[in-house]
């Protein structure tokens, strides 16, 4: 069994807050660990029809009938369930007495924060980070396995080939999550969409650009993309301009939460293609960038990672804000070292005014190196000093 880096954070708060919220991508694991963490709770799934008709029709009954301690799965489904959970915890002061789970993070967080605002500790887990993988001797041995592999739990669990993993998680993700949702009628177009967007990984995202390419408006493109990213399937790097008179370029880079699902997205089938792939520097680029944000959340203290970019062509991959400066970091799928990998990072600290704390190159080789523009990292060792 692979041990969740954030079950520690998570028992912890157990002890200070009444409910606790876990969201997070299908099949990331969030049962698993909840039930294996939280072994004397009564495991109450809103997915089955019966539970969930009963928690909508009578909430107060619902309730009491399980009362205790108790995980709700799926609890966004039920919203009126919120309203009554606020009550009962009010009156019974207790804590860790309910756990709150669920896939889509906008109807849940919207349940949390209209009801239970204060009353919530709010986690989020995503598939399997390189230390939790390390742990047990299960990292990919090189980054075309890993990228092509992706870090869902069933792959490791099963033993299931990426491939057929990915297929039917991708198709189950459409026809039980988007279908449900009023803003996706095409659910054809929406397959295309998704798609397409997993061809502008690590990219700044041209909203209309990409409704064009798919055939739909660019207000449609911005609600997809908005589902994407509720569903925690994407997520958005936002620009770094603060403190800057030039032209930045503003528009936030897409990259997938996991790199196998963009990678079978892509049409690729076998590991070695992403050798000399077109978009290997693209994948490579979002692995790691997924790898720092799921380190951030497994911590429960998300990291706030920004890119920068100028018109003409110099840009940062990864940028953390601190207090007194900036932590900055390039990322490129050689497994060599290039001097010219340097070039960014040290034009960024010669020619701003904004006080770089640490400097990092990431890349795909396997030798750690100390040189004066950057701390040099092998790709299995992405991380940032905070």
């Amino acid at each position: 069994m692979i041990e969740r880096t954030l079950a520690s954070r998570l028992t912890e708060l157990l002890t200070k807050f009444p409910i606790l919220s876990l969201t997070g991508p299908r099949q990331s694991g969030k049962t698993t660990l909840l039930r294996q963490l939280l072994p004397n709770y009564r495991y109450v799934s809103l997915e089955n029809p019966d539970e969930l008709d009963f928690a909508l029709s009578d909430p107060r009954r619902f309730l009491d009938t399980y009362s205790g301690q108790v995980i709700f799965d799926e609890v966004q489904r039920a919203p009126k369930l919120f309203n009554y959970l606020q009550q009962r915890v009010d009156e019974s002061r207790q804590m860790g007495q309910y756990i709150l789970s669920g896939s889509q993070d906008f109807l849940l967080m919207k349940g949390i924060t209209q009801s239970l605002a204060g009353r919530v500790a709010i986690f989020r887990l995503f598939p399997f980070s390189f230390g939790e993988l390390q742990t047990v001797d299960l990292l990919a041995t090189t980054p075309e396995r890993a990228m092509f592999t992706g870090f869902y739990p069933p792959v490791f669990d099963r033993g299931l080939h990426p491939s057929d993993f990915y297929a039917n998680y991708f198709e189950t993700y459409v026809q039980r999550d988007v279908r449900e949702l009023q803003a996706v009628q095409n659910l054809t177009l929406f397959r295309t969409f998704v798609r397409l967007a997993a061809g502008r990984v690590g990219q700044p995202i041209n909203y209309q650009k990409l409704a064009s390419d798919v055939g739909i408006a660019a207000t449609t493109a911005r609600e997809w993309l908005s589902i994407l990213e509720t569903s925690h399937l994407v997520f958005m790097l936002p620009s770094y301009y603060k403190n800057f008179s030039k032209r930045l370029i503003k528009s936030p880079k897409l990259y997938f939460y996991d790199v196998g699902l963009a990678s079978y997205l892509l049409g690729i089938k076998q590991e070695e293609e992403l050798i000399t792939h077109h978009f290997r520097g693209n994948l490579f680029e979002n692995m790691l960038a997924a790898e720092l944000v799921k380190q951030g959340y497994n911590r429960n203290e998300p990291n706030e990672l920004y890119f920068w970019q100028e018109s003409n062509g110099h840009e940062i991959d990864i940028l953390l804000e601190k207090s007194g400066g900036v932590l900055i970091g390039e990322i490129k799928s050689a497994g060599t070292i290039n001097a010219s990998f340097f070039d960014n990072l040290a034009w960024f600290q010669q020619q701003t005014d904004v006080p770089v704390l640490e400097a990092y190159l990431w890349y795909a080789g396997n030798e750690s190196q100390i040189r004066r523009s950057a701390t040099v990292m092998p790709w299995h060792q992405v991380g940032l000093i905070k």
